[in-house]
């Protein structure tokens, strides 16, 4: 547990800016809290003492407006920002080294008790107010950009942006480690962009000849 603290504190002051000393994050930061509540209501789910690990689950939400259900599966170094309206169903896997910004929703899309919530890889960015549906797997280094939502498997390496999301392969890694969101590419944009592109190709050659002809 206390090895896991560790980490989630370097975690935290690796990728917020605004941290400044150990007990401002221990105390001041509610995605961490709700993180530890998990950590024990998850153990005690484990063991099947299912109504205390909720109760303690509800208890978390009330304290830091972050809701994760205790049989809900976390990696190492998960660090939620800021957090308020945080919602990680039951059977949500969350990798290692992912990034969570406010109003995130792992949500199911079953009524049935089977694996109904999202498969998170590692090291992935879920930006603001993002909403990741059903039983879907996304990929290691994959960015969700802010307010999508996705219901479909995305690949590692992958951004997915919009409603619904829209998946695009490939961008510069750094830009991870800078979380650089206004440079997430939209696919849509930029097929328009080069069929445009393409068609002032023609229209030009077209004047060309034109202007060729003319000259005759």
């Amino acid at each position: 547990m206390f090895a896991y603290l560790r980490e989630d504190i370097s975690a935290i002051f690796k990728k917020d800016p605004a941290a400044r000393s150990y007990l401002e994050i221990l105390l001041c930061y509610p995605g961490l809290h709700a993180i530890i509540f998990h950590r024990f209501s998850h153990y005690l789910w484990n063991l099947k003492f299912y109504f205390i690990a909720r109760f303690i689950s509800h208890i978390s939400r009330f304290l830091t407006g972050v809701e994760i259900h205790p049989g809900a599966k976390l990696g190492r170094r998960v660090f939620i920002d800021h957090g308020m309206g945080i919602v990680i169903g039951e059977t949500a896997e969350i990798g290692d080294d992912v990034l969570i910004y406010k109003g995130v929703l792992l949500g199911g899309t079953s009524v049935e008790k089977v694996k109904r919530h999202p498969t998170i890889g590692n090291n992935v960015i879920l930006g603001s107010n993002a909403v990741v549906l059903g039983a879907i797997k996304i990929g290691n280094n994959v960015r969700v950009g802010a307010a999508s939502v996705v219901t479909q498997d995305v690949p590692n390496n992958a951004t997915a942006v919009g409603v619904p999301a829209r998946i695009s392969i490939g961008y510069n890694t750094s830009e991870i480690e800078k979380l650089e969101h206004s440079k997430l590419p939209d696919p849509i944009a930029n097929a328009m962009k080069y069929v445009l592109d393409e068609q002032k190709k023609l229209e030009d050659k077209l004047n060309a000849v034109l202007k060729h002809k003319e000259e005759k």
